[in-house]
């Protein structure tokens, strides 16, 4: 039997884990490596020099030809919550790796450096800075960890849903996927990152409450199977929530009663002067292309033209996509497993690398070098350009350059490719405006004003109207060339050259 310390403990991690938003914030969400690192420069008296990080990906997921980022929200309340307490000391003294002193310093950490990152919803690519922070090395250390796990995973959940959205840009969308979640966390932040990937709505009703997403969702089989005749379990269903008469009709037989059922009670309801002004059936298993045709058929001889047709069971992007060239007459989708588990790629490779460290009181650019070209990393604090045709407002390029940089003003701009350097792109005068993208989310520790998540969501369907279509085919889409100015290809040139010896 447990012990009543023990009990009492169970219920105080459950009450945190609940109001931090499904995930328990503290200081052991990180990697062992992270504190005994931090442990060994702590004993170097090492552990308070400043860095500068960033945070970008080598590679878009699913093939695709870009990457939306989510995330932020989480992202603050992590790093506002990162911190150690009694327990969490008592298990690290325990493992016997620790110093003392260290232990001590734990107990009253809390960030105070500042976070710098491109805005929720904004499409990005690979190479590019989308995170810059600014601390302590034992900063870094530490948040490290938690804070890719974050952005990587909602990153990657919103990449997916705008793939869907895609490929059916004026239907509905509802994200159905918390029971094939890995995970509550992943269930509750997915849902919001779906959101900011274009769906409608969630039939997770955590995240409607948290996050203030519409929830959707009408009856699964066991409602149907809880009577005796299909019909009785509709006209009952009808009964008590008339204002949303969306009926599963393939608990049976979809074309020979699902939808005859469907249409009965459809048509008790217009004699009654009391049909709703949205109403339909909900398709989840067999030929959806072949039976949404037929269903429609059906319900429009029998005087129901306006009658919805939604679709669910297993579907994804390319299956959407297929169903509808096929003439599928679906219009709303509830889309669940392979939208929350991110079906097609299992992680966003988001990475984390030193960029400027202190030395002698300086300020002093590093880059990472490798025998893996792709590998190497740029130097120096950063920050990027988003440049776009000025007529079109489509996107032209991003340009990458070091934050004292003078930024394009509308004048003739030239931009070089670091790797073919006679490759040359020619902006000329008043053709072009600019953007910048990376912007302040945490201030001296302290968390920042985000945007609602509604103002979230438009700027994410104003981003995506910025892309060129040849980037957001399914398939063997374009890639967008990230530029590096020439002054960080200079001093990338000078790094490698001093490390080389020359």
């Amino acid at each position: 039997m447990p012990s009543l310390v023990g009990s009492e403990m169970c219920i105080r991690d459950r009450n945190t884990y609940i109001k931090k938003g499904g995930i328990k914030m503290n200081g052991l969400i990180t990697d062992l490596y992270q504190l005994t690192m931090a442990n060994a420069l702590f004993n170097k008296g090492r552990h308070e020099r400043k860095v500068v990080f960033d945070r970008f990906y080598r590679k878009n997921p699913f093939n695709g030809g870009y990457t939306i980022v989510a995330g932020l929200e989480h992202l603050q309340q992590f790093v506002e919550n990162f911190r150690f307490d009694e327990e969490d000391i008592d298990y690290l003294e325990s493992l016997h790796i620790f110093y003392p002193a260290f232990l001590d310093y734990l107990k009253d950490f809390r960030f105070k450096g500042n976070i710098y990152a491109v805005p929720e919803g904004t499409v990005v690519f690979p190479g590019e800075p989308l995170l810059r922070f600014h601390g302590t090395t034992t900063e870094a250390m530490l948040l490290e960890t938690g804070l890719s796990m974050i952005m990587n995973h909602e990153s990657l959940i919103a990449t997916k849903a705008r793939r869907v959205r895609t490929v059916a840009p004026k239907d509905a969308l509802m994200e159905f996927g918390l029971r094939r979640a890995q995970g509550h966390s992943a269930g509750l932040w997915g849902a919001r990152a779906a959101m900011i990937g274009g769906f409608n709505g969630t039939s997770n009703v955590e995240a409607g409450k948290q996050f203030g997403i519409p929830v959707l969702g009408t009856m699964a089989h066991s409602w149907v199977m809880s009577f005796d005749e299909e019909i009785d379990a509709f006209r009952e269903y009808v009964r008590q929530y008339h204002d949303n008469l969306i009926l599963l009709a393939d608990t049976y037989n979809v074309l020979e009663m699902g939808v005859p059922h469907a249409i009965q009670v459809f048509k008790e309801l217009k004699e009654e002067g009391r049909l709703p002004g949205k109403y339909g059936i909900r398709i989840d298993s067999g030929d959806i292309a072949y039976l949404s045709q037929e269903a429609t058929r059906m319900f429009t001889e029998a005087g129901f033209p306006d009658a919805i047709i939604s679709g669910s069971n297993d579907l994804d992007e390319y299956t959407i996509q297929s169903l509808k060239a096929q003439g599928c007459t679906v219009t709303s989708w509830g889309v669940g497993t392979k939208i929350i588990t991110a079906d097609g790629t299992s992680a966003l490779g988001g990475v984390f690398k030193m960029a400027v460290k202190e030395a002698d009181g300086k300020e002093v650019p590093v880059m990472k070098f490798s025998n893996d070209v792709e590998k190497m990393t740029n130097p120096g604090i950063k920050t990027v350009y988003r440049f776009y045709k000025k007529d079109t407002g489509k996107m032209i390029t991003d340009l990458v350059c070091l934050h004292d940089e003078k930024a394009a003003d509308g004048g003739d701009f030239t931009l070089v490719t670091e790797s073919a350097k006679w490759r040359r792109k020619e902006l000329k005068a008043g053709t072009y405006t600019v953007e910048k993208l990376l912007r302040p989310v945490v201030e001296n520790g302290r968390n920042l004003p985000l945007p609602a998540l509604p103002e979230i969501i438009r700027y994410a369907d104003k981003q995506m109207d910025t892309l060129w279509p040849e980037y957001t085919r399914l398939l063997n889409p374009d890639l967008m060339e990230i530029n590096l100015s020439d002054k960080l290809q200079t001093l990338k040139s000078e790094l490698i050259r001093r490390e080389l010896g020359e």
